[in-house]
């Protein structure tokens, strides 16, 4: 059964580990966020791309819930000394990868080749692709001003109520190489529980991604990034209550009116109308087991067919 999985943020990694524990991981293919991407002291940093990469290279640092496990800030403490902009953090393991990319990015390599090369040489089998290979920004406008996701999420800790998320650079934007091949030949695609608004919806910006979706012909099925109306880290319900009035089952499918099948919901949110087809399991993936059985219950929706 070949699989492809929207993703973002750290909840998009690890349902990716949870797939790729319950099929094939050959058959498996995640769409990821560019939205977040942003330059680091000249470095290119692609903060959601690198947090696929390490779980499913079962690199990532699971306390954290970012970056790779056992790193060191050597280099950190050097720019911060040197009065260096430090606000974005970025391990000495974490470099390595950001030094490889930016020298392959300016001698005129696309994201998607460079990001195939990665993922080959950490040995991962699941295919890895940038929702585009053009550049997409996320920017959120707040009461308090416009900014750019990781300036707004890092730097200001989303600390400003969003009254509007945008994408610039979307409207040219077209699929990565391999995107729209892997949403036409899947048998099931599911949308992790990633954050609507700034992991999932910079992918969608996408014209043709977003078009592929709606012309689909195999079931889509979303896992719902809330439990108990609650997000498990971050200010998805926040951003919910603000732009959407709620946060309910309902309220996300709202966000992915017409390009859903069914909603995966935690058992906290069981009997609520979600507008769609809703399968109710135990959402919250605090390890192996958790992320494979929550992987299970989306994949049975292939059943929906």
């Amino acid at each position: 059964m070949k699989v492809v999985v929207l993703s973002g943020g750290v909840g998009g990694a690890r349902f990716l580990r949870g797939v790729v524990d319950a099929v094939d991981p050959a058959d498996v293919t995640a769409i990821v966020n560019v939205g977040d991407d942003l330059e680091v002291l000249g470095l290119s940093v692609s903060p959601d791309l690198d947090s696929v990469v390490y779980a499913l290279a079962d690199l990532s640092d699971e306390q954290r819930g970012w970056g790779r496990g056992g790193e060191t800030w050597n280099a950190l403490a050097t720019v911060e000394a040197l009065g260096g902009d430090s606000w974005f953090r970025l391990g000495d393991r974490d470099l390595g990868l950001h030094l490889v990319r930016t020298q392959a990015l300016r001698a005129g390599e696309p994201l998607s080749a460079v990001t195939a090369r990665l993922t080959a040489a950490l040995g991962l089998e699941a295919t890895v692709l940038p929702a585009t290979d053009a550049v997409l920004r996320t920017w959120l406008d707040t009461p308090n001003g416009s900014f750019d996701f990781q300036h707004w999420f890092v730097a200001r800790r989303h600390r400003d109520p969003v009254d509007r998320v945008r994408f610039e650079g979307a409207s040219d934007a077209r699929p990565a190489p391999g995107v729209l091949e892997a949403l036409h030949e899947a048998d099931l695609i599911l949308i992790a529980p990633s954050n609507p608004y700034v992991s999932i919806a910079p992918i969608l910006a996408v014209e043709r991604i977003r078009s592929a979706l709606e012309r689909r012909r195999v079931p889509c099925v979303a896992v719902s990034p809330l439990i108990g109306g609650k997000a498990v880290k971050g200010p998805l319900a926040e951003m919910m209550n603000r732009l959407e009035g709620g946060t309910n089952p309902a309220q996300v499918t709202q966000c992915y009116l017409g390009l859903i099948d069914a909603l995966v919901i935690d058992e906290a949110d069981a009997g609520q109308d979600a507008g769609v087809q809703t399968i109710v399991t135990k959402t919250l993936m605090h390890d192996t087991a958790s992320r494979r059985a929550l992987a299970e219950a989306a994949l049975d929706a292939v059943a929906l067919a």
